[in-house]
């Protein structure tokens, strides 16, 4: 049976552009005005219904200019894990369905490895919901406005573990400035719900000596998220 992970492309894929994992800029909070205020509290009110045609209408920041379609996320909506990435790529923004691309497909077999199916107890979700131009890290100010829709994503889910996919989805997620290789191999806690992060799959294409490490993580996870479940009954 072996130690190492099963989830390695058969053919190394092209590589996506993309900017490099460590220099991306923290997030802003949601900005505090009465109107964004307001239209936090609007969507903290929404159902799943509402929020997709939130989703699919918003114009709160540039990223709609550019995009083909809004890309809200996928899964079982009772999942007990959410997987949060930074955003969609030109094949999700293409399908409006995050992860379908080289790194969608590396992340169905990181899954697999732990006896993980995309739709099955698993929802995965973006940071924003608009493909930034040329893969680029989404801005402060785009990741403010997509922050109201992930709260209330995660609010209607209610997962019993969160994995932050590279250092955009964690920054978002915790409010801070986050180094992935010092933050990974502990947890970090969202609101009450216990937080991983790992390298974002992508990530991985382009760093294959890192996908032992992930695999790390992965495991790390499936133990944190037994335990939990072992102390429910």
């Amino acid at each position: 049976m072996g130690l190492a992970p099963l989830w390695r492309l058969r053919d190394r894929p092209a590589l996506p552009a993309a900017a490099p994992a460590e220099a991306e800029p923290v997030p802003a909070p949601p900005v505090d005005t009465p109107t964004g205020n307001e239209r936090t509290r609007r969507i903290a009110a929404m159902g799943w219904d509402e929020l997709r045609a939130a989703v699919a209408e918003c114009r709160d920041c540039r990223l709609c200019e550019r995009r083909k379609q809004a890309v809200l996320g996928v899964g079982d909506v009772e999942a007990d894990w959410l997987f949060v990435g930074e955003g969609p790529g030109v094949e999700e923004d293409e399908k409006g369905e995050p992860f379908v691309g080289q790194a969608g497909k590396l992340l169905d077999a990181m899954l697999a490895a732990i006896d993980l199916r995309r739709g099955r107890k698993v929802y995965i979700d973006n940071a924003v919901k608009c493909r930034p131009p040329n893969n680029r890290a989404p801005e402060p100010d785009e990741t403010a406005a997509c922050f109201p829709y992930l709260q209330r994503q995660i609010g209607l889910i209610r997962p019993k573990l969160i994995v932050a996919l590279g250092r955009p989805a964690a920054e978002t997620l915790l409010n801070c400035e986050i180094k992935v290789g010092a933050s990974r191999g502990r947890l970090h806690d969202y609101r009450g719900i216990p937080l991983i992060v790992t390298y974002h799959p992508a990530y991985l294409l382009r760093n294959l000596a890192d996908k032992a490490k992930a695999w790390e993580d992965l495991c790390f996870a499936r133990r944190t998220l037994k335990e939990l479940n072992d102390v429910g009954g």
